[in-house]
Parts: structure tokens; sequence; C-alpha cells
């Protein structure tokens, strides 16, 4: 059994605790999920798990299972699979992202990143792979509209649609509006998945769903706007990647068609609305709150 590596989130404000005990909990989940390092074929389970255990917020599995549990979820064996099939389908993302065809990135969560440690062949199997795994876990569930949602979180009309404007992007000028769009689905499209995932297996009523969905869409564009401010001024060694690749990459990204100290307030103001949103919810614990928060004033 491979060790989780830890990314203690730092009990810095009122609510921070219940991040900390759902990040334990999914590290504890993805290792059981995980294929064992020492079944065939050895090297891609060791890969997978390298990737996968390396830490990380947790953030996406987090937001999952909270709105499963906020909207009345009550079995673990539907959510807790589900949760982790989302960030095994982060991680797999995190990997292509890092290939020398994309960002040809060396660091990822402070360690070399799949393709250095490993190869290029390995590190493109090793994603596939845990993009496989995800949708099995998923499938779990018994909800053919939580994987439905997931596809489509993650295709053409989402991640994978961003992740090809992104590259489309590089070294040219582009609009505040085409960049919006980049982020709302590279990475905003996954979010507001992750939320809608856990709300539609807790059977969330339909007015619910389009305001959770709101509030995803807000603190996924918000999340990628302070990627883009970390990555200008941020701390290598608190990253855990290296700064100043969107420029090396010559990236199009928020601060750089708006400034640093807009790039910050339009942050900002999307983290308000989020909140505003959660509280409509009249939830005895309003974790959506908390995690508007962490995310707005997330530092790696």
């Amino acid at each position: 059994m491979m060790k989780v590596k830890s990314m203690t989130i730092k009990a810095a404000m009122p609510g921070l605790s219940y991040l900390e005990k759902k990040r334990k909990e999914i590290d504890r989940l993805l290792d059981s999920y995980l294929p064992p390092a020492y079944e065939k074929p050895e090297i891609l389970h060791r890969a997978m798990r390298y990737s996968v255990l390396a830490g990380g917020k947790r953030i996406r599995p987090i937001m999952a299972m909270t709105a499963y549990e906020s909207f009345g979820g009550v079995e673990p064996e539907i959510i807790n699979p589900a949760a982790c099939a989302l960030e095994m389908i982060h991680t797999y993302s995190l990997i292509h992202d890092d290939l020398p065809c994309m960002d040809d990135d060396d660091l990822r969560r402070g360690q070399p990143t799949l393709h250095k440690k490993y190869d290029e062949a390995t590190a493109v199997l090793a994603g596939d792979a845990l993009h496989d795994l995800a949708f099995e876990l998923l499938a779990r569930s018994g909800s053919a509209r939580a994987v439905a949602e997931l596809a489509q979180a993650i295709g053409t009309q989402g991640m994978i649609g961003g992740q090809k404007a992104d590259v489309d992007a590089e070294g040219k000028d582009i609009s505040l509006e085409e960049i919006r769009y980049i982020h709302t689905h590279k990475t905003g499209a996954l979010i507001r998945g992750c939320l809608r995932i856990g709300a539609i297996l807790a059977d969330i009523d339909p007015v619910s769903l389009e305001k959770l969905s709101l509030y995803g869409e807000k603190i996924g564009l918000a999340f990628q706007i302070i990627d883009d401010i970390l990555d200008v001024e941020g701390d290598q060694d608190k990253l855990g990647k290296e700064v100043g690749s969107d420029c090396k990459n010559k990236k199009a990204t928020y601060p750089g068609a708006v400034g640093l100290k807009q790039a910050s307030i339009d942050a900002n103001r999307l983290i308000d609305e989020a909140i505003e949103i959660s509280r409509e919810f009249d939830l005895n614990e309003n974790h959506f709150e908390v995690i508007a928060r962490f995310i707005g004033r997330r530092k790696s």
C-alpha cells in the first residue's frame, strides 16, 4: 500500500476543519479504489498511484460529497466511489495537461510530473486508465444521469473543449470573452459537474439544482482566475509547480487581459456572489460557503 502524500488544509478560518476531515477521508478511499501496485501491469498501476496519491486539496470530490449530503444523501456506498471518480478524472486531466504536447511542465504537486518520473507513453496510458476507472466507479451509483453528467462536463462542450481552446489561443491576442470561455470550460465545467453529480445522486429538486449549478459556475471561474493570478505572483513552494509557466507558454490568462488588480476584484466578486447563492439553500451547516471562501483565499 502506497502512503498518501499529506497536504494539510490549514484551519485558518472557521469551517476548514470540515475540509481537512473530508480530504483525509477521500485520501483513504482513493488508496482503496486504485489498483494495487503489485498487480500487473505493475508499472502502469504504480504510475496511476504516483499521480493520484501525490496529494492535493481534493476540492472536487469534497464538492460532490457536500452536495450529496447537503441535499439529503445518506448512502456512502453511492457517493464515495462517485466522489473518488471525480478526483481520478481531475488527475487524468492534469497528467495529460503536463505532457510536452500540451504545457510541457516538469513539476506537479511538488514532485516530477508523471512523464518525467516515468515516460510519455506511461503517462498517456495512466491518464487513460484513470479515465476508465473513474467511469467504472461512477457507474456503481446506478445513475445513468450522473454518468452522462460527467461525460458532458469533460467532453467537447466542457473540459476537453476548453483545453483545445486554450491550446489554440497560445501566443494570440484574444478577447476577455474568449478567455472566459476557456476558463469556464477547461476548469469550471468539471467543478460545476462535481456539484451537480453529488446533488443528482441525492435526488435534488430541479430549482435547487439550477441554483447549485450557478454557484458552481461562479466558483469555477473564480478558481481559474485565482490560478492565473497565482501563476504570476504565487509561491512556487506552496504551489508545487513552476510559477510563470503561463507566460512561458504564452497562455491567454485573465490577468493578462484585465490586469492583476481587476482580476483579483473579479474573483472576489464571484466568490461573494456564490456565497449569496449558497445562503438561499437555508442549510443548518453551509459547507458551500466554506468551500467558496477556501477557493477565494487559496495560495496553492
